[in-house]
């Protein structure tokens, strides 16, 4: 009898395992290296920015569209933010719900802020938010077979759409 060796190859998943290890100090942080270096901005898939916070695509997405909110502080925690940045999260928040229901038109949202390690933060050391647009249905057997999820865009071509939807909107210059 014929063995069954049917893989599932997603190879981008690698880079992310390498990034658990990593220090989460201001040389190890991408959000912190992404805001230090806005001529990078389209390679690195940051959308748009304000004086104290950035909108960025996440590299390694739950769905089409997965956005990241961060600020510029280095901080681990909720608790830890000016007041000015909480505020300025929450309305870069808003304005990336605005440019993804224009562009993808997601019949919903996850919105949320993991804090520490164990409740899911990749990335303790930074606080950030996650816009995850859903629709329904947008479950499929692969992540139950093979811990794949299948993105049907590009991260260059949505970058493209989200940041001329956010420039048309007065978001981004």
């Amino acid at each position: 009898m014929a063995e069954d060796n049917t893989n599932l190859w997603a190879p981008w998943r690698m880079e992310y395992i390498q990034t658990l290890d990593s220090s989460a100090d201001d040389d190890g942080c991408f959000l912190c290296r992404y805001w230090a270096s806005p001529q990078d901005d389209a390679p690195q898939h940051v959308l748009w920015r304000s004086e104290r916070a950035f909108v960025v695509m996440n590299r390694f997405p739950y769905t089409n569209g997965h956005l990241l909110i961060a600020p510029q502080a280095h901080v681990g925690d909720l608790l830890d933010l000016t007041e000015e940045d909480a505020i300025e999260i929450t309305r870069l928040t808003r304005e990336a719900l605005r440019v993804l229901r224009n562009v993808l038109n997601p019949q919903g949202f996850n919105v949320g802020v993991n804090l520490g390690r164990c409740a899911g933060a990749g990335l303790p050391g930074h606080v950030h938010a996650h816009i995850v647009p859903r629709w329904s249905g947008d479950t499929n057997f692969m992540a139950i077979v093979g811990d794949v999820r299948v993105i049907p865009q590009s991260l260059d071509r949505l970058h493209e759409k989200l940041t001329a939807c956010a420039r048309k909107l007065g978001f981004a210059s």
